[in-house]
């Protein structure tokens, strides 16, 4: 995309803000008003387009992707958008570890029996590990109880909550970082480990280098999102 304005800025709303460029309010895809909850969101907002260059790609604005699919994506539909996150605790991924070799199982377990056993503390629920790929069916009252936890989320909260669950595999993990339970970093380190591992197992790869730094992008990007919510 080319820039076709001078001036982007936060500006208050009935209970809400939005950001206008050029004095005209910013929309989204489906051309309804970009209106965000906070204004330290509206402010970070902003400023992604106030630094975009003269040449630019809307992947470079991650704030105001995940703002665009809260209200044009999750709005209108939270509880569909919601159940499609609560799968994931029905396979999440610190509940499938490797067989071998010791050290990747290890580094699994210090990543991931952290999480799982935050969760069975906050969400009163149990896990069942497995070895391998094989599916191994949750307890009904852990997929309900995390089922309702996601639920209970607002549109913005389900749009940045969405990435961590998709990117790193793991509702768990995801949210541990909504709740301030592990810092952004500690979560990215604990669903990368298998990626990670093979990166160093088989040496250098680029292409899979720069998949991995851009999934960590896109993770990091959702997580600041998140704390803009609270700000």
């Amino acid at each position: 995309m080319r820039r076709f304005w001078k001036t982007a800025q936060a500006v208050p709303g009935d209970g809400a803000w939005g950001i206008e460029l050029d004095g005209k309010p910013l929309r989204t895809p489906a051309r309804a008003p970009l209106v965000v909850p906070t204004e330290a969101l509206a402010r970070a907002i902003a400023e992604e387009w106030a630094g975009a260059p003269e040449q630019f790609e809307p992947r470079s604005m991650p704030l105001t992707g995940l703002a665009n699919a809260a209200v044009d994506r999750v709005a209108p539909d939270p509880a569909a958008f919601g159940n499609g996150l609560a799968e994931y605790g029905e396979c999440d991924l610190t509940c499938y570890r490797a067989e071998g070799p010791r050290a990747l199982v290890s580094a699994q377990e210090q990543a991931w029996d952290p999480l799982l056993e935050w969760a069975r503390r906050r969400f009163d629920v149990d896990f069942r590990t497995t070895c391998g790929i094989v599916h191994v069916a949750q307890p009904s009252t852990t997929t309900a109880h995390l089922a309702h936890a996601v639920a209970a989320l607002k549109p913005f909260q389900l749009a940045g909550l969405s990435p961590l669950v998709t990117i790193g595999g793991s509702l768990v993990a995801a949210l541990a970082v909504l709740e301030g339970a592990v810092t952004v970093a500690e979560a990215w380190e604990a669903v990368s480990v298998d990626d990670r591992w093979q990166l160093q197992q088989w040496g250098s790869d680029s292409e899979a280098e720069e998949r991995l730094a851009n999934r960590r992008l896109d993770f990091f990007a959702a997580a600041s999102f998140l704390q803009l919510l609270e700000s």
